[in-house]
């Protein structure tokens, strides 16, 4: 299948991707992103390591892999709205927390609002810009803590 365009060509501000680099081991690097999400108004409800299942299941011998599945419920109302209810298929806005080495962790997201908005998903166009500024508000303040840009 082809795409309708050259992914290599679109600027990952247009898919909204963030990284940031903590030197801590997993486990801690885990629970700062938590904490620095729950501060800048997401909730977290969902989580799970691929990498646990995957070493489990097929043995894969996979390095720590986290991913915490962030949410604000007021922005993904507002989403749901101005997208006919699609964007679900992108929920929740992940954070993923993966071991680069034993004491540097990578943090690492892209943005669904901008995703669904590359997608066409939005109907409500002047509500999608809106959701996604409000967001990438959001999202901006968890990183410049990460990187202690705050």
């Amino acid at each position: 299948m082809a795409l309708p365009f050259d992914p290599n060509e679109i600027d990952p501000e247009e898919y909204g991707e963030k990284r940031a680099s903590l030197s801590t081991d997993h486990e801690s690097a885990v629970e700062r992103v938590r904490e620095v999400c729950t501060d800048a108004g997401f909730g977290i409800p969902v989580e799970f390591s691929p990498s646990e299942m995957l070493n489990e299941k097929i043995d894969a011998d996979r390095d720590p892999y986290y991913v915490l599945g962030a949410c604000n419920p007021s922005m993904a109302d507002r989403a749901l709205d101005a997208t006919d209810k699609r964007i679900g298929g992108l929920f929740p806005c992940n954070m993923i927390i993966w071991e680069e080495s034993p004491d540097e962790q990578v943090v690492y997201h892209v943005s669904i609002m901008k995703i669904a908005r590359l997608l066409g998903l939005p109907v409500d166009d002047e509500e999608m810009d809106a959701i996604i500024e409000d967001t990438g508000e959001m999202v901006d303040a968890v990183f410049a803590e990460l990187n202690g840009e705050q």
